[in-house]
């Protein structure tokens, strides 16, 4: 069965003058010095399309929901939606009531009323019910719409009650938002017979975080070229020297599992680095591939960067998912920001995809995110629809569940 989505004519004729009921991913970065000021409204503005979508299709009331933080499943104001809410009615220029909880009594009436086009239900995970995927939750949250919207890819790897379980009261009555199709088209580009020659670029810092991801990727890749801190695990694997470089014993272990694989020929290392006597101290540009005792790599080095450039220029599909150093600071920023360069200039020539939260704020930086074919917001959830072909939520909202 194939998923179906908002653009849809099914959907078109199932809103009109319906109560639609959309989940989103309003789990937003607030700014450190200002609790109550989104630090990054992506997420918000990915999903104002499809509320524009819904609004455009005739719905009668649009009843948005999200979870935000991690409450633990107790209500605590300082993760409340009131920022979401604030920010959605100035986009879309619309009223946007938030209710006092998801289970609030007075949705009922709210909903019943001409007023208050757009309801947003107050945190999901303010109920320990959510997180446990309980169906009496579910099932309360399927009374508020006729039609339900599945647009949080960013939550579709977790088993939620409003992720999952209630698909079960929508059957034939869900559909994928916008974002969630460009999600799942893009990554099914990288998953399903990806144009060759297919190169992924991993960084990072765990090995461990990332075994799933690498396994998989190397049954499909042409080349794997692993920078960041995830390198220095597979160059102590093989006999190289990485002073006090993070790596912890586990790594070295998995990456000894993986060079011991019939792929490990697509594995390309580092063969030179940027270290330092401190973190984040002056710079030494150490030209070979071992670290000496004492130094600590931070950045891969410029042999490296023309080397992992070589690989690229002539690739057909990428995937980027970590950055290669300590972008964040500017001395160390060089090899991350090469390999932001070098995608940009394939516009056109191949199909980039960005995934992971530290690589899309990297591309960010850089300036040169409209340059990516697609950037994912899903962080945790593209790498998890890599490894597995899907995800739980896009499973539940393709063939629903009893």
């Amino acid at each position: 069965m194939a998923l179906k989505f908002i653009t849809e004519e099914s959907f078109k004729t199932q809103a009109k003058d319906k109560k639609v009921l959309a989940r989103f991913d309003f789990n937003v970065p607030m700014d450190k010095n200002n609790p109550t000021k989104i630090a990054d409204t992506t997420r918000i503005d990915e999903a104002i399309p499809t509320i524009k979508a819904i609004l455009e299709a005739g719905a009668k009331k649009v009843i948005l929901m999200s979870h935000f933080g991690r409450p633990k499943g107790k209500i605590d104001m300082a993760y409340s939606l009131e920022p979401v809410a604030t920010y959605l009615a100035e986009a879309l220029g619309m009223e946007v009531t938030l209710t006092e909880t998801a289970l609030d009594r007075g949705i009922k009436t709210l909903l019943g009323l001409n007023e208050s086009k757009i309801v947003l239900l107050q945190n999901l995970r303010f109920h320990p019910e959510e997180e446990a995927n309980d169906r009496d939750f579910a099932r309360t949250l399927s009374t508020y719409g006729d039609v339900f919207v599945f647009d949080a890819f960013g939550a579709a790897h977790r088993k939620h009650a409003s992720t999952y379980e209630i698909n079960a009261f929508f059957k034939n009555k869900a559909y994928g938002g916008l974002l969630l199709q460009r999600e799942v088209e893009s990554l099914d580009r990288v998953t399903n017979n990806p144009a060759k020659p297919f190169v992924a670029v991993v960084g990072g810092s765990k090995v461990s975080d990332k075994i799933k991801i690498i396994e998989a990727l190397l049954t499909s890749v042409d080349k794997l070229l692993i920078g960041g801190a995830m390198a220095y695990p597979f160059l102590k694997a093989k006999g190289h020297t990485v002073g006090n470089s993070l790596c912890s014993d586990e790594d070295v272990s998995l990456a000894k599992r993986i060079l011991g694989m019939p792929s490990k020929n697509k594995i390309v290392l580092p063969s030179d680095h940027i270290v330092s006597l401190t973190f984040g101290g002056a710079p030494i540009d150490l030209g070979q591939t071992n670290i000496e005792e004492g130094q600590i790599g931070l950045d891969i080095g410029p042999s490296t960067l023309a080397n992992f450039n070589d690989y690229l220029a002539t690739a057909k599909t990428v995937l980027w998912n970590g950055p290669m150093g300590l972008f964040e600071n500017p001395v160390y920023s060089k090899g991350t920001f090469g390999i932001a360069k070098t995608l940009a200039s394939l516009q056109g020539k191949a199909f980039t995809l960005v995934g992971g939260g530290d690589s899309v704020a990297a591309v960010n930086q850089s300036g040169l995110a409209s340059k990516m074919s697609h950037i994912s917001t899903g962080g945790g959830a593209s790498l998890e629809y890599i490894e597995n072909g899907t995800l739980p939520g896009i499973q539940a909202l393709k063939f629903g569940i009893d």
